[in-house]
């Protein structure tokens, strides 16, 4: 514990108290800000304006372990609070996520002046850690080894009113050598399917149209409830709800990738035609010094097999390049695949050393320069294939779900955003009649980028749609109550929530 004299002095609770949530790594890291955004908003708090950098009551930094600089970055943005601070009575900082379950009290003694330390396993604490350590006026670090429970079942601040994330599983039962997180997170756990799709009904009675389902490697759902088709009946049962127009999922792993989650994607309308498949490296040596658990052609083949099946599908991937003992040819076999998978995109890394892992101890670590050089030619390769995918979009007509805040230059430009069910992005011009985020409108494509696709001809059709009366009614609640949605799941017919909660990992 950290002395109260390098904490801020007691304040007057009876006032309202302003947060601010800094979000770093996956997806799930993502889901998780928005619990604890929720559980804030419970508790009373409220969300302080998008431009407050750091004058918030309560900031709160939701970490990754993932990238070698992750520590560096949070000491350096805890640094920069603390002359604001000391300067502010009352103000408090928290820090969770996987960083905060690796270092633990470490980072009460590099920045004593944070209140709240917390790791994944129990986000549902942050409210009660920030109110004992005002009342103690005490420095609390509270990591939990396992699960509490399920964030799903915690109350939610979703930045979006028609889209929304459910988690269906914590944790990861591989030992990939690139990467800390299964330790951190845990082994896989699973939610019941029950308690899925209880969620996922709750949240289109509230106007979400689109779910994505999170896991770790959200398609080895089902192993730890013992059925190994329980993914594909999942998404089989995500087509039966009334109301749900698009169903996305991330990131499966292709060791886990059936036959029966194809035909499952391929034969539910609203399974979306899009696919996050990591290949990593396209290398069989590195693959297995990664202790990834496919090969070339394995992977080669769970992509042939979508293509024959779901022929629009737009497929994207994550590379990490220079991982160690990366040979030139190592390296050319990940081009090679590259060109045959033709990615619509791909988030592609520099391998980047984590303490705690074993591929930072192995041998043959790849020299900055050389792993660079390799890496600007990847994303040469890449945004070529990406704008050659585009350019067949060309001429197509698409239904796109209007986005809010994707087109940063809509303002100038007078366009709109949507989303195409292949989650491509897409810039329209903006039709004469009202159009909201969540709306759906069909346009015709009349021009490709590598990233983007423009549809500059009139809108040929607008749908108006429940989450975009979800959107509206947002919007109009905004001078009452702060930007975005609480929910908590209702307590008639939602059955029990295991003990379980969301995890999940990415490269960025």
């Amino acid at each position: 514990m950290t002395s109260s004299s390098d904490r801020s002095p007691a304040v007057d609770v009876l006032s309202t108290r302003t947060y601010e949530i800094r979000t770093y790594g996956c997806q799930m890291n993502v889901h998780d800000s928005e619990r604890l955004a929720g559980l804030l908003e419970d508790a009373g708090y409220v969300r302080a304006p998008e431009d407050s950098d750091g004058e918030a009551d309560v900031v709160v930094f939701n970490t990754c372990a993932v990238r070698e600089n992750a520590d560096n970055k949070l000491y350096g943005n805890l640094g920069h609070l603390a002359p604001k601070k000391a300067s502010r009575p009352g103000m408090q900082i928290a820090v969770g996520g996987c960083l905060a379950q690796k270092d633990r009290d470490t980072i009460v003694k590099r920045a004593p002046w944070v209140d709240v330390v917390f790791g994944t396993h129990n986000i549902g604490k942050l409210p009660v850690l920030l109110e004992r350590a005002r009342v103690q006026e005490e420095a609390q670090v509270e990591i939990a080894e396992s699960l509490e429970a399920f964030p799903s079942t915690l109350p939610t601040r979703r930045d979006s009113a028609y889209a929304a994330w459910v988690s269906i599983s914590v944790g990861c039962n591989n030992t990939c050598t690139f990467c800390i997180v299964p330790a951190l997170r845990g082994k896989e756990k699973d939610r019941r399917p029950g308690d899925i799709l209880a969620e996922i009904e709750a949240l289109v009675a509230e106007g979400v149209s689109e779910i994505t389902l999170l896991g770790q490697n959200v398609n080895a759902y089902g192993s730890d409830i013992g059925d190994r088709e329980a993914f594909s009946k999942l998404l089989r049962a995500c087509g039966t709800i009334d109301g749900l127009e698009r169903v996305r999922f991330t990131s499966p792993h292709p060791r886990d990738f059936t036959d029966d989650v194809i035909a499952a994607m391929a034969e539910t309308p609203n399974v979306m035609p899009q696919l996050h498949m990591p290949l990593q490296s396209g290398s069989d040596p590195v693959l297995k010094a990664m202790r990834r658990s496919y090969r070339q052609e394995r992977f080669l083949g769970i992509i042939e097999k979508v293509r024959a099946a779901i022929p629009h599908a737009a497929i994207s991937t994550d590379i990490i390049v220079g991982f160690p003992g990366e040979t030139e040819e190592d390296f050319q076999q990940t081009l090679h695949v590259v060109r045959e998978a033709r990615f619509a995109q791909a988030f592609t890394f520099q391998y980047s050393k984590r303490p705690g892992t074993p591929a930072a101890d192995m041998d043959g670590q790849i020299p900055k320069k050389v792993v660079q050089e390799r890496y600007e030619r990847l994303v040469a390769l890449q945004e070529e294939i990406s704008w050659e995918e585009n350019k067949k979009q060309v001429g197509r007509t698409l239904e796109l779900m209007v986005a809010e805040g994707e087109g940063r230059k809509d303002d100038t430009t007078h366009r709109l955003s949507g989303r195409a069910p292949d989650n491509r992005l897409v810039h329209f011009t903006k039709p004469g009649q009202e159009v909201r985020p969540g709306d759906v409108v069909t346009v015709e494509v009349t021009y490709a980028a590598p990233h983007h696709l423009l549809a500059e001809g009139p809108v040929l059709d607008v749908r108006r749609t429940r989450a975009g009366d979800a959107w509206e009614k947002r919007t109009a609640e905004k001078a009452a109550k702060p930007a975005g949605v609480l929910l908590g799941l209702p307590k008639v017919g939602v059955p029990e929530p295991l003990p379980a909660v969301t995890g999940g990992c990415a490269v960025d």
